[in-house]
């Protein structure tokens, strides 16, 4: 699909919502929107900013520094570049002005002064999730490119087993996977790899240490990359020795049986909540449902995380397109923690594991 052919989409909910316009602050939504600038990665400047008018009259603003890379991609017909030189707000204003008088913004992306600057100006109307809405089904192209992520995940986790060695800390083996990753195809990393041995398992979002690897203990890696701008995101857990610990195995199994419960019954049209409650209760059933901290999934795609949120209070039902991760989990502060994640796409009659 077209990035036109997205932005005449969004024209569609702008319509609903009796919206003139949409500024589109989000970096992983301008980039769906137009495919420029997937990140912007310094929290104190922004490579620019879309504004999607219903008329059919897009507006692309950027800086000098993006002039050529911008131009290459955004010199349509009905597609204005606009480089500000010096004040972006002003500049912005200005197009806002040729564009309506219900201006919707994504309030979760934009500080609070420059709310403040532009609405001074302009009637602006708090508007979060349009662009998600369309982002949360994947089309084929971005279907293609996930399969391409995922793969090379896969080949990552199958290659890591053999390159584990006690006194390897997590910070190096980290490294190694980075640069497995790039080796192979990646841009880059899709989030700082989760590598984390023995107790240090038992904090979700561990940061790798400089811990080493010792005989007979558990490894837990979170891991993912970007392949065609799409993120993979998968979690094994695993034993390093010649004999797994019985509190490991029992645990592990555990977890295991909660995913498998849940993906058993993977079909559209099914609530969240209903899906994620089979994990619940198995581990409330086993009595160790405390032990079980976040929620079950998430959805990938330019971001690791994006729509929908899948928990027992999510709200909504799966949705052919979507793609969730299922990633239940149980931690034991200092004695180890396991996680097992697979990231499925829900299709006309099931789901696909990716």
């Amino acid at each position: 699909m077209s990035f036109r052919e997205r932005r005449n989409r969004l024209r569609e909910l702008l319509a609903q919502r009796c919206l003139d316009a949409l500024v589109v602050s989000n970096p992983s939504n301008r980039f769906y929107l137009s495919g420029f600038e997937l990140h912007d990665v310094q929290f104190n400047e922004s490579s620019g900013t879309l504004v999607i008018c219903r008329s059919g009259r897009d507006y692309l603003l950027t800086d000098s520094r993006y002039e050529e890379a911008a131009g290459a991609l955004w010199n349509g017909s009905e597609e204005e570049l606009v480089i500000y030189r010096r004040n972006y707000i002003d500049c912005l204003n200005t197009i806002l002005g040729k564009c309506g008088s219900r201006i919707g913004f994504e309030s979760r992306c934009v500080t609070a002064w420059q709310a403040a600057h532009m609405k001074s100006l302009r009637c602006l109307e708090a508007c979060n999730g349009l662009v998600e809405k369309l982002r949360v089904h994947k089309d084929a192209d971005e279907v293609a490119a996930l399969k391409k992520s995922f793969a090379l995940n896969h080949a990552m986790l199958n290659w890591v087993p053999g390159v584990l060695e006690e006194g390897m800390t997590e910070k190096e083996l980290a490294w190694k996977i980075e640069c497995y990753f790039r080796e192979h195809g990646a841009s880059e990393l899709a989030f700082p790899s989760i590598v984390a041995f023995g107790g240090n398992a038992a904090l979700p979002h561990a940061i790798p240490s400089d811990k080493k690897l010792t005989a007979n203990t558990g490894v837990l890696l979170d891991v993912g990359c970007r392949v065609d701008s799409y993120c993979s995101d998968q979690t094994r857990s695993f034993w390093f020795g010649d004999r797994e610990s019985d509190f490991f195995c029992l645990t592990r199994d555990l977890v295991a049986k909660a995913q498998e419960a849940v993906l058993r019954h993977m079909e559209p049209g099914l609530p969240l909540s209903e899906l994620a409650w089979k994990a619940q209760h198995i581990f409330e059933d086993a009595g160790v449902a405390s032990h079980f901290t976040h929620g079950l999934g998430h959805g990938v795609g330019l971001d690791t995380h994006e729509p929908p949120s899948f928990s027992i209070h999510s709200q909504g039902t799966l949705e052919p397109g979507m793609t969730v991760t299922v990633e239940p989990g149980l931690y034991y502060p200092d004695k180890l923690g396991i996680r097992l994640e697979v990231t499925v796409l829900v299709e006309e009659d099931g789901v696909l594991v990716l």
